[in-house]
């Protein structure tokens, strides 16, 4: 009961709120005011739960939509308020908060374009380190949070072409490829583009949805998913343990694993969470994602309350963490004040560097 309150309040002060006032200044007949306003307040609730086991066209459409508008949701209530503090001190004429109401909206609309174009198109990072583990340079790419089911098998396409372009020796994938049921092999046909080994974990989700059914598609396609297991490649260890809320999974998963003292290891995650566990069995790199940084301002304070590392790259004790801002997106197509990436990693051996 009192999740269903929390949810009614969230919907009344982001929704119906920032709609009722905006329509009023720009003078909507009332019965236009009421049924927007009703529509956009119970958007979300059709969209995530009535509408979550109908897969067609126009839920896709609907579903977009829906989650667009949330997505703009913050920049609609801020502007809002500040008009409406503004009013309190100004005392606007009706008409002059009908222009305001018009100025809302075109900020809102670009505002969108803008997030959607950020959203569809990853910066490129590029990572470096240095190990004496290593006996030759390693290029590889991370890409984390693609959410395909959220996201379309357009923009798996265009990421696997991205990323076979960067030519690296091999693919980590940290979780959340997947986040819809009933994605099938076909949709993921892309990841063949890419002519290296392809690693993963599982994120929550994967374990949300039919999880055995997407580790045996993703397999089908010669992912190598790494759950609670390890695997050796060219002088490298690679780690995948499955995702887990408990904030201690990886202190009471990796124990049973055997990380090797002198292969460079790499341990992929979901969360940004078990860097002191991880360091303490000798592992030199994890490799995270899961925050999205928030993905739309003002959610990465939100999302910086409840995880210490967030996005980036974070040394410890000899070890690093690195946290993937995400390749995708979930619910909006939407990136405000955050990046899409597709993480690029170049290590080095310390010998070479030093004398090369």
């Amino acid at each position: 009961m009192k999740f269903i309150l929390l949810i009614l309040f969230f919907s009344l002060v982001m929704f119906a709120y920032p709609v009722w006032r905006l329509g009023e200044w720009l003078q909507l007949p009332l019965v236009v005011l009421i049924v927007s306003t009703l529509l956009l307040f119970s958007s979300q609730f059709i969209a995530r739960f009535v509408l979550r086991s109908h897969v067609n066209r126009a839920t896709y459409l609907y579903r977009r939509a829906a989650d667009f508008f949330l997505g703009m949701s913050p920049i609609l209530l801020g502007l809002v308020l500040l008009v409406e503090i503004t009013n309190l001190v100004v005392n606007f004429s009706p008409q002059s908060l009908q222009t305001l109401g018009f100025g809302i909206l075109a900020i809102t609309f670009v505002a969108g374009l803008w997030g959607l174009s950020v959203a569809w198109k990853p910066d490129i990072v590029t990572v470096r380190l240095l190990s004496d583990k290593l006996g030759k340079p390693v290029r590889f790419v991370q890409i984390s949070d693609v959410h395909i089911g959220s996201r379309t098998v357009r923009f798996l396409e265009k990421t696997m072409q991205r990323v076979e372009a960067l030519k690296p020796d091999f693919l980590c994938i940290t979780g959340d490829f997947i986040d819809q049921s009933g994605i099938t092999e076909d949709k993921l046909a892309s990841l063949k583009y890419f002519s290296g080994p392809i690693y993963s974990c599982i994120g929550n989700h994967e374990r949300y949805e039919d999880l055995e059914d997407i580790v045996s598609r993703m397999e089908s396609l010669g992912v190598e998913v790494l759950r609670n297991r390890s695997v050796t490649a060219d002088g490298l260890q690679l780690i995948g343990v499955d995702d887990h809320e408990d904030p201690e999974q990886v202190a009471k998963v990796l124990p049973t694993i055997e990380v090797l003292k002198n292969a460079f290891s790499i341990l992929l995650y979901h969360r940004p969470e078990g860097i002191e566990a991880a360091q303490a069995q000798g592992v030199d790199l994890k490799l995270s994602g899961h925050t999205h940084n928030g993905q739309i301002v003002p959610f990465n304070k939100a999302v910086s309350s409840r995880f210490k590392f967030t996005k980036g790259l974070y040394p410890f004790k000899g070890s690093y963490l690195y946290v993937n801002e995400g390749t995708g997106t979930w619910g909006p197509t939407l990136r405000l004040g955050t990046r899409s990436e597709i993480t690029v990693f170049e290590l080095t051996p310390t010998q070479l560097n030093r004398y090369g």
